[in-house]
C-alpha cells in the first residue's frame, strides 16, 4: 500500500475496501491468511474486519500477534465477537463483521483460504465497473486435485454461463470465499441468512442478488487458494436442503416462463426433479428424454405417489424425438463429452432452449 493510503487509514479517513473475515477456530490457518492480507498490492485503503464466532482455540491470540504488523502497513484491524457456548453460524458472523466495517467495497475472505497479492486490486477494479454485481475469481484448490470437477467448473464457466448455470448442484457460479461487491449492493440484497449450521447462506444470498437484477462477474485470474477440509462450514449443509432451494429457484425463474418442457434424463435424477415440482409444473412436463434404450423401451414413467387419478404417465423418448425447451438432469463433465455433443447436435442455445440442473 502507498504511504498516503496508510496515512488515510490511520487517520480514520475513508476506507476503500473492508476485508470481511468471519472466524471460528481458525488459529491453524490464520498466519497464512493474514500474511496474504499484508501482501496485497492495492494502492487504496484497506481495513480488516473480524468477527469471532465463539472460537474455542487461540484464534484471538493469533490475531493479537498480527494486529501491530497490520497497523504498521496502514491496515486497521477491527475485532469483535462473542464467547457463547456455541457458534451462531457463518451468516451471523459475516453480518456482524460487515456491520462493524466502513469500506465502500467488501471483500469476503475465509480464514482457511489465502489471497493472491493482486486480489483486492483486480476485484476492486472489476467492482468499480460493475457496481451491481457479485465479483468472483478463479481459484486453485488446496490440496491440489481435490474436487477436481468442481474446480474445473468454477474456473471455466463463460460469462453467459455465470448466469445460466446457477441451478446446478455446484451452487453459486462464483464461490463465496471469492466474493467482492460494493457495500451499497450488499445492503440492498442482504443481510445473510442467520439460521446457523445447515443453512446455505451463500446460496440464498446469491439467489437474492439475482432476484434484484444483480450481475455475476469473474476476474479470470487465480486470486485465491481455496482450502478443502472436513471442518469447512459448507460440509454441514445437507444436499436435500440445497436441492429444495434449487428447485424453488428453478420454478420461480425458468419454469414459470414456460408452457411445456422436457426433462432430459429418465433416470433417478430426472424422476426426482419431476416429483419435486409443483403440480402446476408437473403438468407442463411433456416427456422425459434419454439415450438409454432400456429406459426408452419402458415407454412411460408412472408417478405412483401422485394423488391424482389416473396416475400421471409421462412418455420416455429418445432425445431426438423430443422438443425443447429442456431441463437437463445429467451431470456435466461425466459422460465423456457425449451429453455436450448431443446438445450441440440439436443446435440449442443454453439459457433459452435448455438449462442445466445437475
Amino acid at each position: 500500500m502507498s504511504q498516503s493510503a496508510c496515512r488515510a487509514a490511520d487517520a480514520g479517513g475513508p476506507i476503500d475496501v473492508s476485508i470481511i473475515l468471519p472466524m471460528y477456530n481458525g488459529a491453524r490457518w490464520l498466519p497464512a491468511c493474514l500474511q496474504a492480507v499484508l501482501d496485497q498490492d492495492f494502492q487504496g485503503t484497506i481495513e480488516l474486519c473480524i468477527f469471532d464466532d465463539a472460537s474455542k482455540d487461540n484464534s484471538l491470540d493469533v490475531i493479537s500477534c498480527w494486529a501491530a504488523r497490520l497497523e504498521q502497513r496502514g491496515i486497521p484491524t477491527l475485532v469483535s465477537g462473542h464467547d457463547s457456548a456455541e457458534p451462531r453460524g457463518v451468516g451471523y458472523a459475516k453480518n456482524q463483521a460487515v456491520a462493524q466495517s466502513r469500506g465502500r467495497y467488501l471483500c469476503f475472505q475465509d480464514v482457511d483460504d489465502v489471497m493472491m497479492p493482486e486480489r483486492v486490486r483486480l476485484q476492486y477494479e472489476a467492482a468499480v465497473r460493475n457496481p451491481s454485481s457479485i465479483i468472483g475469481c478463479q481459484i486453485r484448490r488446496e490440496p491440489e486435485g481435490s474436487t477436481e470437477r468442481y474446480t474445473r467448473w468454477i474456473n471455466s464457466l463463460s460469462p453467459e454461463q455465470l448466469l445460466t448455470q446457477v441451478y446446478t448442484s455446484h451452487g453459486p457460479t462464483v464461490i463465496m470465499p471469492t466474493w467482492f461487491c460494493t457495500r451499497e449492493w450488499f445492503l440492498r440484497v442482504g443481510p445473510f441468512d442467520e439460521g446457523g449450521k445447515g443453512v446455505p447462506e451463500d446460496l440464498l444470498f446469491f439467489y437474492q442478488s439475482l432476484r434484484h437484477g444483480g450481475g455475476v462477474c469473474r476476474v479470470d485470474r487465480c486470486l485465491l487458494v481455496y482450502g478443502y477440509h472436513e471442518q469447512a462450514a459448507s460440509q454441514s449443509v445437507l444436499e436435500e436442503t440445497i436441492w429444495k432451494h434449487r428447485v424453488t429457484f428453478l420454478q420461480e425463474r425458468v419454469l414459470s416462463q414456460w408452457d411445456a418442457f422436457t426433462i432430459w434424463n429418465a433416470g433417478k435424477q430426472g424422476r426426482r426433479l419431476y416429483r419435486s415440482l409443483s403440480p402446476t409444473n408437473q403438468k407442463k412436463v411433456r416427456a422425459f428424454c434419454d439415450v438409454d434404450h432400456k429406459k426408452i423401451r419402458k415407454g412411460f414413467y408412472t408417478y405412483e405417489e401422485s394423488e391424482v387419478t389416473p396416475k400421471p404417465h409421462i412418455p420416455i423418448l429418445h432425445f431426438r424425438a423430443t422438443n425443447s425447451p429442456y431441463i437437463v438432469c445429467v451431470k456435466l463433465d461425466m459422460t465423456g463429452g457425449q451429453l455436450e455433443a448431443n446438445l450441440l447436435s440439436l443446435r440449442l442455445k443454453e439459457g433459452v432452449d435448455y438449462y442445466h440442473f445437475s
